[in-house]
């Protein structure tokens, strides 16, 4: 089929890629030029593991324009993947979207070729309706169909989980439905060979295929993350209290994820949630139950606690160090997640801003989102070329995110660079065994060395 996607952040061109990938002609739009012209020249404009690559091995069946008259003249399916950001009241703020249905339906009266339009944006409840309205005032609603099509996707890991899906959720009618099964034919088969770099996983079959209506696979979105929100906010409230009772938190969650009810993703106690799409998506989705009249008490409260969580490394820095003026910390990692260069919403930027404000000199570090990071910390932040240097004279460590270059680093190494062997952990993500002779702290692990040596005999 020949794919138009209009956007080209990580859901837009994620999805151009690998529909490409599949053996579809995908044309990506982007009123930006410069970022047209950028992916046309190989340069990304975020880093997710293996999408450059990707694309490099597409270049016969993709290609990059600011044209939507180029795009859409010849397409049988245009998806709308552009940003939704949040309003201040939480809302989802709809501009570019409408901005591009406007667009598109504009050039679909000059068009005889049958069309399947295809939201991907996460949108109120009713987007897709009122698009529906646009076509039907527009006089196409007899050659043009418009369907929901949510992503699940996790950055760091677009490509396999759009690739390797659990489920494919469209909403929309009969006819709709069967052209995006005949889209994602191979996808929803199997039958595709996987490129070298994201490999089918193992024990992996095939994917669901559920055919809803419109509405409630544009709900199905935020029910999603919001549930997943709730289990981190759920097991960060538990982590406090063991912190308080001198209980492992890692224990406790072992044993209520072997709970096939319950399971164990989303179970790793931290620093709280970050990124774009969970912060934006409970708001958003707080912001829809209230204006329709509900008073969404538990998403309340996910949001409230996830908002507290990233300060408990701060309390528990000045547990140890006392006042915090003119004491050097390392901040390692700066992006909300491993994989990313993300910094929308990440913990590291109010936690290093909490920092500056106490007087502390903050040092950071990040394997890929120092750039990004320059201009939204305070000047005052010293950017370190490597680990080495972050941690040289160190009063203590944060670790804020879990990359790889930092859970693999030697205890020993580290204490002969700090000034004080003193790591916060907020992601629980090192081998506390190695770290016996530092004042490690986890988040809801931190009390139960104490508490055993409370009770030890002499």
């Amino acid at each position: 089929m020949k794919v138009t996607v209009i956007g080209t952040g990580y859901v837009g061109l994620t999805t151009g890629a690998s529909l490409a990938y599949l053996g579809h002609e995908v044309t990506c739009v982007d009123v930006d030029e410069v970022k047209v012209e950028q992916l046309t020249g190989g340069i990304m404009p975020f880093y997710e593991p293996g999408m450059k690559e990707l694309i490099q091995t597409q270049q016969d069946r993709m290609q990059f324009t600011s044209s939507y008259w180029e795009a859409i003249m010849e397409a049988d399916v245009i998806f709308f993947a552009v940003g939704t950001p949040a309003n201040s009241d939480g809302s989802p703020n709809l501009t570019y979207l409408f901005t591009a249905v406007e667009e598109t339906v504009g050039y679909l009266r000059m068009k005889e070729k049958r069309t399947v339009l295809i939201n991907k944006s996460t949108v109120p409840v009713g987007t897709g309706d009122q698009i529906a309205r646009k076509v039907q005032e527009a006089g196409l609603e007899s050659k043009v169909k418009v369907a929901s099509n949510p992503e699940f996707l996790r950055q760091g890991r677009a490509i396999q989980d759009t690739l390797y899906p659990d489920r494919v959720v469209v909403g929309g009618d009969d006819a709709s439905s069967g052209i995006l099964r005949e889209l994602y034919g191979n996808l929803l088969e199997q039958s595709f060979e996987p490129p070298f770099h994201a490999p089918r996983p193992a024990g992996y079959t095939k994917p669901d295929y559920i055919h809803v209506d419109r509405r409630s696979a544009e709900l199905a979105k935020y029910a999603a993350n919001a549930f997943l929100a709730m289990k981190i906010s759920f097991i960060n409230e538990i982590a406090n209290v063991c912190d308080r009772v001198g209980a492992d938190v890692k224990q406790v969650a072992d044993i209520i994820g072997k709970d096939p009810r319950i399971g164990s993703s989303f179970l790793q106690a931290g620093i709280g949630y970050g990124g774009d799409c969970f912060p934006k998506d409970t708001r958003a989705l707080h912001y829809i139950a209230d204006t329709n009249g509900y008073d969404f008490k538990l998403l309340s409260a996910v949001i409230e606690v996830n908002q507290s969580q990233r300060m408990v490394m701060i309390q528990k820095l000045r547990e140890r160090l006392g006042e915090l003026a003119g004491k050097h910390i390392a901040v390692l990692g700066l992006a909300f997640k491993p994989g990313t260069d993300d910094l929308r919403e990440a913990p590291s930027i109010p936690i290093i801003e909490s920092l500056v404000a106490e007087g502390a000199h903050v040092r950071v570090h990040d394997p890929v989102a120092m750039e990004k990071a320059r201009p939204l910390l305070p000047d005052v932040i010293h950017f370190s070329e490597g680990v080495t240097e972050l941690l040289a004279n160190a009063d203590a460590a944060l670790l804020v995110t879990e990359w790889p270059e930092y859970t693999r680093l030697n205890a020993e190494e580290m204490k002969s660079l700090m000034r004080q062997p003193i790591l916060i952990d907020g992601r629980n993500a090192m081998n506390r065994a190695n770290f016996e002779d530092f004042d490690y702290q986890g988040i809801g692990t931190g009390l139960k060395r104490q508490v055993e040596r409370a009770y030890a005999k002499p």
